[in-house]
């Protein structure tokens, strides 16, 4: 049996045919969030036609369709509870309706950073640990946790998965969600070109190219000795370290296991990271293990697969 895995991003959708934990194929969309879910749905119907045809697999074949969504979601109800400005028709939208007309099987969604790091410790960089952090850097921040073997939820199912808007800076600019000084608004995708605008270090060459900086761009150029790509680097992964020293502190894990885009320049951030959390974070008991994700951007998709083996 096989189940379909939907994992949507800001920009990009991964969709998986997965089966026995193992990702069979996968394919990804470019997207825009800020249209919505339904506008997705034709592209995102065929591709998984495509994907059952080319692999060969039935309709009969599939036991369930999940989907990881990028905000506060009710498993239970298979219902999305609040987003922030990514897919924001899926709230009023028959999730459950639209997996038994298109394909007649059960339907299951989560956060995207639960089911990260579900998959992770399923499959990935966390097996056999029963106290995890996962935390994804990307278009924004998320997060995901494990305390002793059973997933963080909450009584309104947004206990562990707001890491991201943990507050660093009190004094600082306004987030998307509407707070003050949320981590991502000091070191994530989304904000790096206000970051850089406003940053009264970088000169003013640099800001005029903000809009063409990503962290992989940064990255590069620091490995180039780019002194003004170097200080922003370095900036955003002290405010990284400090995110995961606070993670660690709130939950206790024995591993933090790092993913995203971000974890392509594990060579520098991981050791970067364990570090500040060897030298600041209050560990008595030993130092937390700092990891890159085993999965990749796969590991949602695994971790739907988990979740609807286990419900089925």
């Amino acid at each position: 049996m096989y189940t379909i895995t939907i994992d949507l991003g800001g920009t990009i959708i991964k969709t998986g045919l997965v089966s026995g934990g193992e990702v069979i194929a996968s394919v990804r969309l470019d997207t825009d969030a800020s249209k919505g879910w339904v506008a997705s749905l034709p592209r995102l119907e065929n591709a998984i036609r495509d994907l059952l045809s080319q692999q060969g697999v039935a309709r009969t074949q599939l036991s369930g369709v999940g989907l990881a969504f990028p905000g506060l979601v009710d498993p239970k109800a298979s219902r999305v509870l609040s987003t922030n400005g990514k897919y924001d028709d899926a709230r009023d939208f028959d999730l459950q309706g639209w997996a038994r007309t298109q394909w007649g099987v059960p339907f299951y969604i989560d956060n995207d950073a639960r089911l990260a790091v579900l998959g992770e410790w399923y499959r990935g960089a966390a097996a056999g640990c029963n106290n995890v952090v996962m935390v994804t850097i990307g278009t924004g921040i998320g997060t995901g946790v494990i305390i002793d073997g059973k997933v963080l939820y909450g009584p309104h199912f947004q206990a562990g998965s707001l890491g991201g808007h943990f507050v660093l800076d009190y004094k600082g600019r306004r987030c998307s969600c509407g707070n003050i000084g949320c981590i991502e608004t000091l070191a994530s995708s989304f904000f790096l070109p206000a970051i850089i605008r406003e940053h009264p270090e970088l000169s003013d060459a640099f800001k005029r190219e903000a809009a063409a900086y990503d962290f992989r761009e940064l990255f590069r150029l620091s490995r180039q000795g780019h002194p003004e790509a170097t200080l922003l680097r370095n900036e955003c992964m002290d405010v990284w370290a400090a995110a995961v020293i606070t993670y660690i502190h709130a939950y206790d894990p024995e591993i933090v296991v790092i993913g995203g885009g971000i974890a392509k320049s594990g060579d520098i951030l991981f050791p970067y990271i364990a570090k500040k959390v060897d030298e600041l974070a209050w560990c008595p008991s030993g130092a937390v293990r700092i990891v890159g994700a085993a999965l990749g951007d796969r590991a949602a998709l695994a971790g739907l697969d988990y979740c609807l083996t286990a419900h089925s």
